[in-house]
């Protein structure tokens, strides 16, 4: 039988974050089984205005819903795993395989939303089947625990998903790369290698997790006042060496930050993260505390507004003051896009009084859990594929990626650089593109889903920086003006010169608004016409066009 594979990335490859992949494999020209690999959110950039965070689009695979046999997660990050309650059922509700950390923080995430899911532990040494595919998982170091490549065998050929990973020797806890089944799976022969691209630009071996414990406890010994570390509320492994540095220091350690508390209990729970009863506190205890036995761990290491160290750096909690003394350390770099907002933070923490450490000033706060290039090149070696797709970085990262494996003695034409929706078909003989498939952000704020589109983010950026006009027009019949209009501006133009420039304004208005000679004069049109003419107007004359609402009264 003839049988094609086709890759379609619905995130995940030019935006770092928002990953999510599938694998369809087609009989013929029959579509037999679907395969999904993570279903992770996106952080929005600074022009999306109020945007929480933004999730894959689904929409392609919602009339393959009864094709897709599993959707398999390869580590508890968010961005790999948190879409999945928004689009679970459209998925058809099926089958979730997840490591034992994954899979406690899914649970928790379907029970935030009232869901059930069929949520499955996985277990390495097993090899499962879903449809034509089988898969097996392949253990790997990351910044998180319980983190798996796939290998998925296809009736094509064998697909080694390689996603976020390096090669960590000495991890801190848990076992090292397996690198026994890697190998294997080079050996017994690839047709394609997907590869974790992020750190494609950075020379030499990623650093161990384990360097990140001793700074910890450097920085914690010269500390007189609170000791306050921020990461990624899902990286157990770096809380967990913040944790044992504050039990040696006889520390009381506090989490602060709703992820960041959930996260902690849920790893507790299961044994990830021992804490002495005696040694954790509430955050409404801190100042009955000796600074110097105060260890606080707190959720917005990426300068997110509202996070827990986002309130610390504005002194908006009642229960905890940064002051001077107290050292704040960030042991995680800025995600591509928030840098702004990290520097803003730590821009703040500086005023209040605290050092602050970071990566920029001092060595080993943070080791990446993205692979260096020496980390790419023993994959690649390790597993020697006959075509190559790059993944979770920028475009900048695969195209460093693509110098890399040329490098190494592979042909560019071997690599496929891709976009969201791009797609790439499979054959035992060769790779080549196909269609792509159509994709679009799907905005999540405070609000709902969905619902902030290109339209309310054009008009979020027109408030922010042009300002807001209110016409109320009020009307006879005809369509004249009967009274003056009246006028409402926010953060247009000075109080001073309003007077002037809106009696201009009526004006103009009072050129177009004129008896129409109808017996019923068409309101939309009239209040289309007078937002044109205002617009162009506020251009001229303030070379700013301020969002422009015109209501209108027929009397």
């Amino acid at each position: 039988m003839d049988y094609k594979l086709r890759f379609v990335p619905l995130g995940g490859v030019i935006g770092v974050t928002k990953n999510m992949y599938v694998y369809e494999l087609y009989e013929g020209e029959q579509l037999k089984d679907i395969l999904i690999v993570d279903c992770g959110i996106g952080f929005p950039l600074e022009k999306e205005l109020g945007v929480d965070f933004v999730i894959p689009d689904v929409a392609y695979l919602a009339d393959k819903r009864d094709k897709i046999r599993a959707v398999i997660l390869t580590h508890g990050h968010e961005d790999h795993t948190s879409a999945l309650p928004y689009h679970y059922d459209t998925l058809g509700r099926p089958p979730v395989f997840a490591s034992r950390l994954t899979t406690a923080f899914v649970q928790n995430k379907f029970r935030e939303f009232n869901q059930k899911v069929n949520l499955n532990e996985l277990q390495q040494d097993k090899e499962y089947s879903f449809g034509q595919f089988r898969i097996n998982f392949i253990r790997v170091t990351h910044s998180i625990p319980d983190t798996f490549h796939i290998l998925i065998k296809t009736p094509v050929g064998n697909i080694y998903h390689g996603t976020d990973f390096k090669l960590d020797l000495t991890p801190p806890y848990g076992k090292h790369p397996d690198f026994y089944a890697i190998t294997k799976a080079g050996k017994d022969g690839l047709l394609c290698l997907l590869s974790d691209c992020l750190g494609s630009d950075r020379e030499g071996l990623t650093l161990s997790e384990s360097i990140v414990g001793q700074t910890f406890e450097d920085e914690m010994r010269k500390t007189k006042g609170k000791f306050i570390m921020t990461t990624f509320s899902s990286n157990i492994s770096r809380i967990r060496q913040c944790v044992e540095a504050a039990i040696k220091f006889n520390r009381k350690i506090v989490f602060l930050g709703r992820s960041m508390k959930e996260n902690s209990r849920i790893a507790t729970d299961i044994g990830y993260l021992p804490i002495p009863e005696s040694l954790t506190s509430k955050e409404e205890d801190v100042l009955r505390l000796p600074p110097n036995k105060v260890c606080i761990i707190a959720a917005g290491s990426q300068g997110q507004y509202g996070s827990a160290l986002s309130k610390l750096a504005n002194n908006r909690n009642s229960n905890i003051k940064i002051k001077s003394g107290d050292k704040v350390v960030f042991s995680s770099d800025p995600i591509p896009g928030s840098e702004n907002e990290v520097y803003a933070l730590i821009e703040e923490l500086s005023l209040l009084g605290a050092d602050v450490i970071y990566s920029d000033i001092q060595d080993q706060l943070h080791a990446s859990g993205h692979g260096n290039q020496e980390d790419l090149k023993f994959l690649v070696r390790f597993t020697d594929p006959k075509y190559f797709i790059p993944i979770g970085g920028t475009v900048r990262h695969q195209h460093q990626y693509q110098k890399l494996v040329v490098g190494l003695g592979y042909k560019k034409e071997q690599l496929f650089l891709l976009n969201e929706g791009d797609t790439v078909w499979f054959t035992k003989a060769k790779g080549y593109r196909g269609n792509s498939v159509e994709t679009k952000n799907i905005y999540v704020d405070a609000y709902g889903v969905g619902d902030v589109g290109n339209v309310v983010l054009r008009d979020r950026k027109t408030l922010a920086t042009e300002g807001i006009v209110a016409a109320v027009l009020i009307l006879d019949s005809q369509g004249k003006l009967t009274i003056r209009p009246k006028f409402l501006s926010k953060g247009f133009v000075y109080e001073s010169g309003e007077e002037m420039l809106f009696n201009d304004a009526v004006r103009q208005l009072e050129k177009i608004l004129k008896p129409r000679g109808e017996r019923i004069i068409d309101i939309n049109n009239v209040r289309k016409e007078a937002g044109e003419i205002l617009e162009d107007f506020f251009f001229k004359k303030r070379g700013r066009k301020p969002l422009v609402i015109v209501d209108i009264i027929q009397i």
